[in-house]
């Protein structure tokens, strides 16, 4: 499936900036949101009429970590179909044991380099 509007929720900056980059280089007409704060993410998307195709979720956040906004999403009738792709340093045999019997699309480790994420990311958003 081609996605057109997509949200990252990731309260690193940097790591947010880099993806908006990636997303853009990829050119493929993606309209990217980023939000640094789960609390506000969620909010915002319980009061949406308009919301995005797919959602970049990062792990490691505080007060709410991306687990914690996983279960939120997945037990809210109107947000529960929207896919999510868990971002995160950790490796995927790690978080498998984590977020294993919760519905996701994929897990992807941050990168190691731009071009890395961007061939992830190509891979991922291809219709």
């Amino acid at each position: 499936m081609l996605y057109r509007n997509i949200l990252l929720i990731d309260d690193d900056r940097e790591d947010a900036e880099l993806f908006m980059e990636a997303v853009d280089q990829l050119n493929k007409n993606i309209l990217l949101r980023w939000e640094s704060s789960p609390q506000t993410a969620l909010e915002e998307l319980r009061g949406s009429d308009k919301l995005p195709e797919l959602i970049f979720l990062d792990y490691n956040m505080p007060r709410i970590n991306g687990l914690e906004l996983l279960v939120s999403l997945k037990n809210d009738a109107r947000l529960k179909d929207i896919p999510v792709v868990m971002i995160s340093t950790p490796s995927a045999d790690f978080m498998k044991s984590k977020i294993g019997q919760h519905n996701i699309l994929a897990y992807i480790s941050k990168p190691n380099s731009f071009g890395e994420l961007l061939s992830q990311l190509d891979s991922l958003l291809q219709p």
